[in-house]
């Protein structure tokens, strides 16, 4: 039980840019929770802490839709680096500077992902050195023609 737990975690973890998402949630927590301070300090802060949170709020949607709807993975990772980076301008130095590098790497993440074609075409249970060359290790026998390219979800057309 415990052990098919584990395995559908790890395949769903897998199927989507995770890392990215994570880090885009915890920046925008990070930023979020600052203006969020003790009364006392906010009610000194005035309306500048509305940016602060407003920002931190679409930082942990964008890392939620990453994992969500891994096909735009490529605009929420996009955007996170924006607002991250605006933060750093806007919500007292981004979080002083721990929420704008959390921003930026995972969006940077969630961009730089790509589904695992080969494994859902069924090529990942290949063993190492099973690329068609014989014993000996000719290279007439190693070089072949490349795989076909495999279909996959991807909207942009990408290939891995």
């Amino acid at each position: 039980m415990l052990l098919n737990l584990l395995r559908r975690w790890r395949h769903w973890r897998r199927s989507r840019p995770f890392w990215g998402g994570l880090f885009a949630v915890l920046a925008g927590a990070w930023i979020c929770v600052l203006p969020l301070a003790p009364l006392k300090i906010m009610l000194q802060q005035g309306v500048a802490g509305i940016p602060s949170v407003l920002m931190g709020i679409v930082m942990i949607v964008l890392g939620l839709a990453a994992w969500f709807s891994p096909p735009q993975r490529s605009l929420a990772g996009v955007l996170t680096t924006l607002i991250a980076t605006a933060a750093l301008v806007l919500s007292n130095l981004g979080g002083f500077l721990v929420g704008t590098l959390l921003g930026i790497l995972g969006g940077g993440l969630m961009f730089a992902w790509q589904p695992d074609a080969a494994r859902r075409a069924g090529r990942a249970g290949k063993p190492d050195g099973a690329d068609g060359a014989d014993e000996a290790g000719t290279a007439e026998s190693a070089v072949a023609a490349p795989p076909p390219p495999t279909p996959h979800h991807d909207p942009q057309g990408a290939q891995p």
